[in-house]
């Protein structure tokens, strides 16, 4: 296990994460840093409590209305394609 420190908005934040999981925390942390930046432009000062609960209800609600992935049937028949033949392989 290892631990990052993630700045969000000039405070660092240790964080635990996998060996190896290290860059991605640290890329997912620039991304949180930058939309709470982006919310401090927006509606100014706030305290670290009031802007740490604003910046998960912001992601959570960027979340929830964000378009399911489209599927084709094309895709669909691809993918059974591919386990029919990892099927085979494995009863050979």
């Amino acid at each position: 296990m290892s631990v990052v420190s993630i700045p969000i908005v000039n405070k660092n934040y240790p964080m635990g994460c996998e060996d190896g999981q290290e860059y991605r925390l640290i890329e997912l942390g620039k991304m949180v840093d930058a939309r709470a930046r982006e919310i401090l432009d927006k509606i100014g000062p706030l305290p670290e409590n009031s802007l740490l609960a604003t910046l998960c209800i912001v992601l959570a609600d960027e979340l929830h209305n964000r378009p399911a992935p489209q599927v084709s049937e094309s895709d669909l028949r691809e993918i059974l394609a591919r386990i029919r033949e990892i099927k085979n392989k494995l009863n050979q």
